[in-house]
Order: structure tokens, then sequence, then C-alpha cells
């Protein structure tokens, strides 16, 4: 039997999990707290004394792991190997990490973004399968994508494709980015309580939206009991979010979006807006192949993001 390390490296949790060689099914996991403030040294080295425990509980010889892939936020140079200092973990500058741990587990190690590796997880293991070319949008904290062209991940030239965030929707809006009306300014969980916010300031209405607690989340919940003011607002963002996709279906003509995050979790409040303004702006040859779906893998896809890498880089490899 062999088998697929993953690590999944965020700024306050981290997890090491081993899978058999298909990938569709977890073992075997560690979960730990990140604690930044120890320095990147001690992190790794947990990382290292977690995937030695699992492959010795599990009975495992180390020669029939075949790759252990690294999920982390960027930056990061994913042919290098090398870590740079993403904001999350402030102290990793330069730090080269597949190296690393390829030198003390003696195993190939591969690194990636979470998006890249988000998306190689939803294209192999979840609503992605089956498709040539498909598109992951994170839709969370930020909104950053990963691309799967003609049956593999699109990293780019500087291994910066995927960038959608950065992509000027309107000429003013919420900040992201550093631009007033980016992508992820409106579509991101601190873009809609920006947007909240803003509305909020203007409403003169009865609302339950909590003014002392305006989030992605409260406007939700505002929304899903019938509130005008947070029904309006999430509207917005799927106009938004339909104007973005708009963009990406005509330049990349993909068969599926699959989105996560907020869009899984609340999508019912996007989608009516969303599908409005992509039949108004997308090329309808374009927009009527491509199927927009929520991800599939919920709490665990970053378990699967990294056994994702790590099951890419060895059968790109052979």
């Amino acid at each position: 039997m062999k088998y697929y390390l993953g690590m999944d490296i965020g700024g306050t949790k981290c997890a090491v999990v081993i899978s058999e060689k298909s990938g569709a099914a977890i073992k075997d996991k560690i979960r730990f707290e990140t604690r930044v403030e120890r320095g990147y040294e001690l992190v790794i080295a947990e990382l290292i004394s977690s995937a030695r425990e699992l492959i010795e509980r599990n009975c495992i010889s180390i020669g029939d792991v075949l790759a252990c892939g690294v999920s982390c936020g960027g930056p990061l140079n994913s042919e290098t190997g090398v870590i740079m200092r993403p904001p999350n973990l402030p102290d990793w500058d330069n730090v080269p990490l597949a190296d690393i741990v390829s030198r003390e587990l003696g195993v190939p190690c591969k690194i990636r973004n979470d998006a890249d590796a988000c998306a190689l997880a939803e294209w192999q293991f979840g609503a992605g399968r089956g498709t040539k070319n498909m598109i992951f949008l994170t839709f969370g904290t930020g909104m950053g994508a990963g691309l799967i062209l003609d049956g593999r991940l699109y990293s780019g030239t500087s291994g910066t494709a995927g960038e959608v965030g950065h992509i000027r929707l309107d000429a003013d809006g919420p900040v992201a980015y550093g631009k007033a009306g980016s992508f992820e300014g409106f579509c991101s969980g601190a873009g809609i309580a920006s947007m909240g916010k803003k509305m909020l300031a203007l409403y003169n209405g009865e609302t339950s939206i909590p003014y002392d607690n305006v989030t992605a989340k409260t406007i939700a919940e505002a929304a899903t009991g019938g509130d005008r003011l947070a029904n309006a607002i999430y509207r917005r963002c799927g106009e938004k979010l339909g104007l973005g996709l708009s963009i990406l279906i005509d330049i990349l003509n993909p068969e599926r979006i699959v989105i996560g995050s907020i869009f899984q979790r609340s999508g019912r409040l996007l989608v009516d807006s969303m599908n409005e303004t992509i039949k108004k702006e997308a090329l309808a040859i374009s927009a009527e192949c491509c199927k927009i779906v929520p991800a599939m893998l919920g709490d665990e896809i970053g378990d699967f993001a990294a056994i994702g890498v790590a099951k890419d880089f060895a059968e790109g490899a052979k």
C-alpha cells in the first residue's frame, strides 16, 4: 500500500494528515495550534514530529510514502519550495520548507498556496471532479482563485495566477488589495461587513442587524430571518460576484466554478442577483456551459488540499 502525507499550515492551526494513494479519504490526522509567537523553527519541528507519529502509529514504512504536500497561505514560491513571510506567519521569511521536510522525512515535498491547493482538492475529490477546466474561488477572509486549465493546475509565469481579488469591479467601493472597488473588496467577509456598515448608516428603517457587531455572519443571519436591509446587502454582493464571475467566464471559459466559504454557507442569498448579472454581462455561449456550485469538502478542505498537492506532485512527476 502506498500513501500521501499532507501538511496544512495556518496562522492559528496546523494539521498533518495521511491518506492512502487514492487520496479520497483521510486515514489519520494530527491537529495542533500554530502559536506563531514561538517561531517558525518550533512550528516546523512539530509538523515533522507529527508526521513521524502518524507514520509510526499506522505502521507505515517511509518507503511507502510517495510524497508530502503542503498547503500554506502565500506569498510563497512553489517551484523552489520557499515560504516568503505570509501575513499570518510573520517570521517565516524565505523559509525553505520543502527542502526541510524532504531532508527530515526522506520523502519528496511540494508546497502550494492555499487557493491552488484547495483547487486541487475540489478538482480531485470534491465538486470539480470530472472536469477539465475548473476555477476554485476562496470567498472567505479574502477572494482568491485556483485555476485548473486543460486538466492541470495553472500557476502562471511568476506563480501568481489566480489573484482575482485584485480585479477592480467599480470605481468606488470597499477597499482590498489596496484598491477601492476590488473584487475582494466586495466579495469577502470583510467586504460584506464594510458594505453592511455603510448601508446601515444610511438606512432609516428597522433592521435586526446588530449595530455593534456587523459581520458577514450576522448580516446573513438577519437576511435569513427576512431582514430587508440584510437581504439588500447580500444582493449587492451577489451582483458584484456575478460581475467578477462574468469576467472569468469570458476569459477562461470554464465548465465549472466552485466557490467556498461564504458562498458555501450563504449562497442562497447571492445566487439570484449573481445569475441576473451573469446573464447580462457574460457571453451567453460561455455562461451556458459553465456550472457554478458550492465547494463540497467543507471543514476538511485544508486536509484534502494538502493531500491534493502531494497527489498532483507525485502523479505529475511520473
